[in-house]
């Protein structure tokens, strides 16, 4: 697992060129804001261990198995980690996949579970040490991004991917078509990309592919196909 960092508080953490996962510092400790596919605790402890503050808590931004993988591994290895997950999404954690009256999509795939228990379940607009929950559905039902207060690092989660250029999820390209293959509700994705955009981030940490630092540009070269691909999202 490769270790960068990309801000003053931000650490991303690299499986195979393709799946990302990030260390958040904090006052209290570090953050891990998704945790990667399954079999990857022991790398993320190394992380950890390398940056020599103590992991306080977990956050994830969906249930999907690469964004959890480590989840029940890291809650065994490590007393009093703290674990947290959206309201909507942690239905999904459980693997309850019933529909809420007007949600509406794709099937839902890519959910493995967790056995361990969030500690708390979060709504849109709650903070977690330095970050604000932004509600962000589209990519599944209950996507959550995170900013970052202190400089306005938005982690996005797979609201929006960079690993084919910047793309918004639920956008199909035929060089690229997994956003959109991958992705619960490409309208709604359309909007939350608009929602994320009006926060003005000053850098953009995805799920997938590399972050961008001053991303406003490409952000909305991105959300423009997204709507032109989903009219409805206006």
């Amino acid at each position: 697992m490769k270790v960068t960092q990309e801000t003053e508080y931000l650490f991303r953490l690299t499986q195979f060129g393709l799946v990302n996962c990030y260390l958040l510092r904090e006052e209290d400790g570090l953050t891990l804001i998704d945790a990667g596919l399954p079999g990857s605790a022991e790398s993320i402890l190394a992380a950890v261990q390398k940056l020599q503050d103590p992991l306080r808590r977990i956050v994830l931004t969906h249930a999907h198995f690469d964004h959890t993988g480590a989840v029940d591994a890291l809650m065994a290895a490590t007393p009093g980690l703290e674990f947290y997950i959206g309201q909507r999404e942690a239905r999904l954690l459980a693997r309850d996949f019933d529909l809420d009256k007007g949600e509406h999509g794709k099937p839902l795939l890519g959910f493995q579970g967790a056995k361990s228990e969030p500690t708390r379940l979060l709504q849109d607009g709650d903070r977690v040490g330095s970050l604000r929950t932004m509600a962000s559905p589209g990519h599944t039902p209950g996507h959550m991004a995170f900013l970052d207060t202190r400089d306005k690092t938005l982690i996005a989660g797979d609201a929006f991917t960079t690993q084919n250029e910047l793309l918004v999820a639920g956008v199909f390209r035929v060089t690229f078509p997994f956003p959109a293959l991958f992705s619960w509700n490409g309208v709604l994705s359309a909007r939350s990309a608009l929602r994320l955009r009006e926060e003005q981030p000053s850098f953009l940490a995805t799920g997938h592919g590399r972050p961008l630092a001053s991303p406003l540009a490409a952000m909305d070269r991105a959300i423009e196909e997204a709507i032109c691909q989903h009219p409805e999202a206006k």
